[in-house]
């Protein structure tokens, strides 16, 4: 039996590539973004809410991001269904809403990224731009 196992983890180089990229893309869109990166654990690496993104949007786009380092997967696979009760049963930590990717690299998940403000196409397109700066899975 294994009692220790070999991990890695997202750098400080790596958040602030991806929310340099994620910034880039929302101005190039024309819409201000809130941005959250998390480790695999849902712990917190980066933020920013872009002048002019909706405050709220902060609360939404941490969860997607949470979401999606939890599941290892996008927040939408969240059925919708069940949306509403496991956003309760998580205190509203886990969410459906689009905009929440895994940060996943030569398959090692290693957390999410969540977007939010725009509408949900724009917040994808934004976390997808963030991946692609890091050569992440998309």
């Amino acid at each position: 039996m294994a009692f220790v196992m070999t991990t890695q983890t997202l750098t400080h180089s790596a958040t602030l590539a991806m929310l340099a990229a994620a910034v880039e893309k929302a101005e190039e869109i024309g819409q201000p973004q809130c941005i959250v990166i998390v480790d695999a654990s849902g712990e917190l690496l980066g933020e920013l809410r872009m002048t002019g993104a909706k405050f709220l949007s902060r609360k939404s786009a941490r969860a997607k991001a949470v979401t999606a380092a939890s599941i290892g997967a996008r927040s939408t696979v969240i059925p919708e269904a069940v949306r509403p009760f496991i956003a309760a049963a998580t205190e509203g930590n886990v969410t459906g809403l689009p905009g929440g990717l895994p940060i996943r690299l030569d398959g090692v998940l290693l957390g999410g990224i969540g977007i939010g403000s725009g509408s949900g196409d724009q917040d994808i397109t934004v976390a997808e731009a963030a991946l692609s700066a890091i050569g992440a899975e998309l």
